[in-house]
């Protein structure tokens, strides 16, 4: 982690739940966003989507409803993914969302809706362009297959064009929270593109993927293990299991599991980007929607648990827990993380509980209050020698959660200790 972290990190820690959009033209087949590179499609037919791309539907203003509806606190949006369609109006290429029936600039709308709100806007932008006839398509992962008659490969002319667009959407579309790189397969060198990012967005969070060290990781569709994360980190997982694009028939996660995804990430310190993809009229689908809605209502139920916490399961021993093994050596019989607030502790039952009971070892301090955040439901607890433990001594037990009757959500407990346990 790089020192300048330390200006924004503030911000970096209260913005917690942020919604991804991935959004192009992959919508008008609704496959996949890389559909280029894992379907069966050539790039010439492909590029011929601009003539119909046409999301005359499209309302950033609904889009930041739902957001808002689901808790979240951020957006990113991708303004070029791999396959290098611009989604504003840029000066430097005509492959670009002015250039199609729409017509408009939907980087602007969106950027305008956001300012009006006061709600933050990251950027995604691709590294691999597919299009691009600099960028040296050499057939590595997220790469064509190699370069098309009349391209001229040269990855210092790209990048010259890549800071040219940046400057465009730095410049040209009001404050930036966030830049998401992303899949630096060149594995290309440069930090003065990062600095002239933070020249152009005093006070911008950078990734981790593009051409420089960034200020934080970005662990995708995969749940780390351990306890609490080393360094400033934002998971980012899709609500279709397949593609992070539209997809017609897509397999769709769980509310629950994603629930748990989310609960896990956050307890163990990070941030949480969820994505959908909007579909060629620009509206979101009732499936991505509802799910985001009932995430959301579980979320603005048990959000204190993150606000202004810091992750606590290291209360069995160590400062980090490093490895599954360590995890399931030392902390707790039942698979709970743990955050805290002060003298308030919280307890994230992000997997599915095995009775009804939380042993809570190795704490040994009664709370004055046990309350479950999700209802309200004052628990019982107690400190206690447990048959289980019969050998060492007595831990707190936090019983009566109703685990038959509350199951598509993640369970999250409230414990207010009239002295401090967390040191």
């Amino acid at each position: 982690m790089i020192s300048r972290f330390n200006d924004a990190r503030d911000r970096f820690f209260d913005m917690r739940f942020g919604l991804f959009i991935h959004w192009g033209l992959y919508a008008i087949p609704a496959w996949h966003e890389q559909i280029l590179w894992r379907g069966n499609v050539k790039r010439n037919d492909y590029e011929k989507l601009i003539h119909e791309f046409n999301p005359i539907e499209f309302d950033p203003e609904a889009w930041l409803d739902l957001a808002q509806e689901a808790g979240m606190q951020y957006l990113c949006f991708t303004t070029k993914h791999h396959d290098g369609f611009c989604m504003w109006d840029t000066s430097h290429t005509d492959y670009k969302i002015t250039h199609t029936p729409y017509g408009k600039d939907v980087m602007a709308m969106l950027a305008e809706a956001c300012q009006k709100r006061n709600f933050p806007l990251s950027l995604y932008y691709s590294c691999p362009d597919w299009h691009h006839p600099n960028y040296p398509n050499m057939g590595r992962h997220h790469e064509m297959f190699g370069p098309r008659p009349g391209d001229e490969p040269d990855i210092n002319r790209y990048y010259e064009y890549v800071t040219k667009q940046l400057r465009e959407l730095l410049t040209n579309y009001g404050p930036i929270y966030q830049l998401f790189w992303d899949v630096n397969v060149a594995e290309y060198h440069d930090p003065s593109l990062n600095e002239l990012v933070r020249s152009l967005q005093p006070g911008i969070l950078i990734n981790n993927r593009g051409p420089d060290e960034g200020d934080y990781s970005t662990p995708e569709r995969h749940v780390p293990e351990g306890g609490s994360f080393r360094t400033p980190t934002e998971a980012c997982q899709s609500i279709g299991r397949e593609s992070w694009g539209y997809r017609e028939n897509e397999d769709y996660y769980a509310d629950k599991f994603l629930m748990q995804s989310i609960d896990k990430i956050l307890a163990m310190g990070g941030n949480y980007l969820l994505n959908v993809g909007p579909m060629p009229d620009g509206t979101i689908t009732s499936e991505n929607a509802n799910s985001l809605r009932r995430i959301g209502k579980w979320y603005k139920k048990i959000r204190e648990s993150f606000e202004g916490t810091v992750p606590a399961s290291y209360m069995g021993g160590k400062d980090e827990i490093e490895s599954a093994n360590e995890v399931k050596s030392r902390v707790f019989r039942d698979h709970v993380l743990l955050t805290r607030k002060g003298n308030t502790v919280y307890v994230h039952a992000y997997r599915d509980l095995q009775s009804n009971t939380v042993i809570l070892k190795p704490l040994d301090v009664l709370p004055k209050r046990a309350i479950l955040l999700n209802n309200g439901q004052e628990l019982e607890s107690s400190v206690e020698l447990l048959p289980w433990y019969w050998q060492e001594r007595a831990y707190l037990r936090i019983r009566n959660l109703p685990i038959n009757e509350i199951t598509d959500e993640v369970l999250v407990i409230k414990l207010e200790f009239g002295e401090d346990v967390t040191e």
